[in-house]
């Protein structure tokens, strides 16, 4: 089973590896979708990253059942990038819109919108398709402080919390210059930064060389099958949760059978140094 570790800069404990549903939607019909997120929980799985714009909404719902029949699991959601045409149509309706958005991108393309009442109404969608009264982790998705009013963010962030509807805060970065430019002019909205890294190009060596130990980090099998098409993703595995010691890794996958991976990469970590090098 995949350990349990407690997520630097808020009271959450998350598994070594949160299972991301930014593709889920790409895994098959719905049926399949809710075998892979059943089979994740089952391989020791915690905690699931979703985001409204993911699968157009679709995988918050796809999130929901396992989220009810298993309470104890935990989850992130966003806000800042909506679905073009809405959170809540049907599987049909998205797939046509993500057949047509291959063709015209602007089709499929996410809405950004960092204003509050938006922001409001996405955290009551999101909170009503995952079947839940708190969200564990509300994060600000591709964050631009050209759009956001710091202070009124912030102000509005603590008042969820402390109204208890979620249990952190922090931002989703999609590169290193959104999380330094939050960091040098609102870092109070950094509670939790989720980071894109990778084993080449360390883009998280930004955040550690400002003093910030890595929380959540994701991108490294993405990078290295895009830069070295023979990687072992075994090896990949291991050398990525050396890159984050303390915080948690967002991975994802279409296939069932690509889960050990994770499981044995996260079991290898735990191991006495003797044991690994028989």
């Amino acid at each position: 089973m995949m350990r349990a570790i407690p997520l630097p800069g808020c009271d959450l404990r998350l598994s070594r590896f949160v299972f991301g549903c930014a593709s889920l939607f790409n895994a098959g019909g719905g049926f399949s979708r809710a075998n892979l997120l059943a089979a994740a929980a089952d391989a020791g799985f915690s905690h699931f990253d979703v985001a409204p714009s993911y699968g157009f909404g679709m995988a918050e719902r796809d999130l929901a059942p396992l989220l009810k029949a298993r309470p104890n699991l935990t989850v992130t959601s966003k806000v800042g990038l909506y679905a073009p045409a809405g959170e809540d149509g049907s599987a049909i309706a998205i797939f046509l819109r993500k057949a047509a958005g291959k063709l015209a991108p602007a089709l499929s393309r996410a809405q950004v919108d960092f204003s509050l009442a938006r922001a409001e109404d996405s955290l009551s969608g999101s909170l009503r398709r995952l079947g839940r009264d708190r969200i564990d982790l509300l994060l600000l998705h591709a964050p631009r402080l050209d759009l956001i009013a710091a202070d009124e963010w912030l102000c509005w962030l603590q008042n969820l919390r402390a109204q208890g509807r979620i249990r952190a805060f922090g931002i989703a970065a999609t590169r290193a210059d959104e999380a330094l430019a939050v960091l040098d002019r609102a870092p109070a909205l950094a509670q939790i930064i989720q980071h894109p890294d990778s084993l080449d190009r360390r883009e998280a060596d930004a955040l550690i060389a400002r003093g910030r130990a890595p929380q959540l980090t994701y991108g490294y099998v993405a990078a290295a099958r895009k830069r070295q098409p023979q990687f072992d993703i075994a090896d990949i595995l291991k050398r990525a949760l050396r890159r984050n010691p303390g915080g948690a890794l967002v991975v994802s996958t279409r296939r069932r059978g690509r889960l050990r991976d994770f499981v044995e990469a996260a079991e290898s970590e735990a191991l006495p140094c003797h044991a690994q090098a028989s």
